[in-house]
């Protein structure tokens, strides 16, 4: 074999041979990258379980380095840790779901039994802001709204294989997801085993590059660890401020919209719009001036999120520009939908630090 590999015509056919793939590979690219999927969507409740524990594996190694830090047993420690990380979790879950439910529900039923009313503030409000009933007119909704159950009732029978096929999809999901779930809870019993097992499987294939490369991982891992628990504790404490001072403004429906601000707080750049339309929408329904107040003060929450709390919360370990996390957003959206938008910015950052620390030194130690 070493002999073969000294003739002048064995580097042209290993080119060639790698050529002709790629341009194979490069004209079926769409029938690739759907086998390739095909294939992920096989273990995608596997990815959505280790994408779970590694959301609450900093909550669980919290517990273990500093509640239950004075146990001599690692293994004790590390079990503990997990479980109470867990059992905080589905705690906070199911306290989300009993505050947000009901009022979801409430606000359905308040706005079909008060649809005629709100159909007039609303055109009322219009004509306030100089858009007259000759331009707008919503009476046909105030007329057609009798008959508004009826037409849902009829939809409703009509698409009943439709809304029978989607229920089934949604407990499927449901499944899978608790699923996953279960085997978050294993990922991170055998998180140090793991962990093991791919630092000696680094070791034996990039040998002498193995520091290198465990630094740009470990890196990364700081990068995105950092960015994920920080988002999560800001959107609390937006969604928390947002529900208190609804509480004190005398506002309705204070648990669901301040979820929805909470949760789409954690969208970088638009998030927080589409949070402030939203709840600024439903409040319109029951009074115009609700809404106002509303979306006054969450531009003065936005407004102080963005400058004082998301930077003592990140520092500077995720500082890029805000024109790059720009085009990183879009770019991410553009490619991998609402998970490209929620991590396009760790990615820009993990892409800055590359760059920096080691595409231009090289490029200038190359000089």
């Amino acid at each position: 074999m070493k002999g073969l590999k000294d003739k002048p015509w064995y580097s042209l056919t290993i080119s060639i041979c790698i050529g002709v793939i790629l341009y194979v590979t490069l004209v079926n690219i769409h029938s690739v990258l759907s086998g390739i999927n095909n294939f992920l969507s096989f273990f995608s409740t596997v990815f959505l379980g280790a994408i779970i524990a590694y959301i609450i594996n900093p909550l669980a190694m919290f517990y273990r380095n500093h509640l239950f830090h004075k146990l001599k047993s690692e293994k004790l420690r590390a079990t503990l840790g997990n479980t109470l990380a867990f059992v905080t979790v589905i705690i906070f879950l199911v306290f989300i779901g009993f505050m947000v439910i009901p009022q979801l529900i409430d606000s359905v039923k308040t706005f079909a039994a008060n649809f005629n009313g709100y159909v007039r503030g609303l055109q009322r409000t219009l004509a306030i802001i100089g858009v007259s009933s000759s331009m707008v007119d919503l009476s046909e909704f105030v007329h057609s709204s009798n008959d508004l159950l009826n037409q849902l009732q009829k939809l409703a029978s009509e698409n009943m294989d439709t809304i029978m096929s989607k229920t089934a999809d949604l407990g499927k999901a449901l499944g899978q997801f608790f699923i996953a779930f279960l085997l978050a809870i294993y990922f991170l019993a055998g998180k140090d085993k793991l962990k093991s097992s791919g630092k000696r499987f680094l070791k034996a294939v990039f040998k002498s590059q193995y520091i290198k490369v465990a630094y740009v991982i470990g890196r990364s891992d700081v990068i995105l660890n950092k960015y994920i628990v920080y988002n999560l504790i800001d959107a609390t404490i937006v969604g928390a401020i947002n529900a208190i001072f609804m509480t004190i403004a005398g506002l309705p429906y204070v648990g669901l919209v301040s979820v929805l601000v909470g949760l789409t707080n954690i969208i970088p750049t638009f998030g927080p719009v589409v949070g402030a339309v939203i709840g600024g929408f439903l409040l319109l329904l029951v009074e115009p001036r609700y809404a106002v107040i509303f979306l006054i003060f969450t531009a003065v929450l936005q407004t102080i999120d963005g400058y004082v709390l998301k930077p003592k919360l990140f520092g500077d370990s995720l500082g890029v520009s805000s024109l790059w996390i720009l085009v990183g957003i879009v770019a991410g959206g553009k490619m991998f939908g609402v998970i490209g938008i929620l991590l396009a910015i760790p990615m820009v950052a993990i892409i800055d630090m590359l760059y920096h620390e080691f595409l231009l030194p090289f490029l200038e130690k190359k000089k």
